[in-house]
């Protein structure tokens, strides 16, 4: 028999959940109370947690205060959904043959990506602005796309690789005694197998690509026109006060894409995550 859990074991585990999830969800809780209240509230004493007076106004005036937040809101979306694609693009066949073929140095360059992410970004800031300017990519989309997606496929390629890992050798063989060639098995019997995996890949390269857009477009890009939300949450801060409610209004919306995206595939990111604990 399954051994049932005791009272005081079961509250344990809700108290232990709700403590988590209390230092979780509390600054996102916080932060929208901000910017539910007016201005001279929010330094009131004694401080009050939830709004005396309910206002929207900050979702509407943040729109006059940057009116390009539209725009950078669109430039942090197409940036992250580019990063992903490209992202895709190179990782699947590149997991394919880390985990299909076993080529010399494959140990070696699994290393050396594991390498890559112990380096922060700001490291290499100086040795990529180089690269940037002798590209002629500054001023661009693309000095946020290359370097974005180029910190994000190593961890891509390993958990992709991780899942691919999981599909049994004999369908590959079964597709090479049928006379198909590798690519395509990899199109036509591994892809459709390993979708759930790619799917996880690409929510997660694409929540990455939206977080660290602040210090390359900080240092390689000075046009407002191809600025993305974070550098333009920076206009709410002031000489004399800072905004903020507007920018925890600011906040809130710019990740809207991001909270859509992961609740239209959530059940796409579950399956991904779970599916590949039952192949052998």
């Amino acid at each position: 028999m399954i051994d049932r859990y005791k009272w005081y074991e079961i509250a344990g585990l809700y108290v232990g959940l709700f403590v988590f999830l209390f230092f979780v969800l509390s600054p996102f809780i916080e932060g929208f109370l901000v910017s539910l209240k007016p201005l001279a509230q929010l330094f009131s004493t004694p401080y009050s947690f939830i709004p005396k007076v309910w206002s929207f106004d900050a979702y509407v005036n943040m729109w006059t205060s940057v009116p390009l937040l539209g725009l950078y809101i669109f430039n942090s979306f197409f940036i992250s959904t580019i990063v992903t694609i490209i992202v895709i693009a190179v990782v699947v066949p590149a997991a394919y043959a880390f985990a299909r073929f076993n080529f010399t140095g494959a140990g070696l360059l699994l290393g050396g990506f594991l390498a890559v992410n112990m380096f922060s970004g700001a490291v290499l800031l100086i040795p990529l602005f180089r690269l940037m300017r002798t590209m002629g990519l500054l001023n661009t989309y693309w000095a946020m796309i290359v370097p974005g997606a180029a910190f994000l496929i190593p961890s891509s390629v390993w958990l992709l690789r991780t899942y691919m890992l999981r599909i049994p050798r004999e369908l590959d063989e079964a597709a090479w005694v049928d006379g198909a060639s590798r690519l395509y098995t990899l199109r036509r019997v591994i892809l459709p197998l390993a979708m759930p995996g790619i799917v996880v890949v690409a929510i997660m390269t694409f929540i990455g690509a939206y977080a660290q857009q602040f210090i390359f477009a900080l240092t390689f890009n000075s046009k407002s026109e191809f600025m993305p939300l974070p550098i333009g949450l920076f206009a709410f801060f002031g000489k004399q006060e800072v905004v903020w409610n507007e920018l925890m209004a600011a906040s809130f919306v710019g990740i809207l894409p991001v909270m859509i995206v992961i609740v239209f595939l959530q059940r796409y990111l579950v399956a991904g995550l779970t599916a590949g604990a039952v192949k052998q």
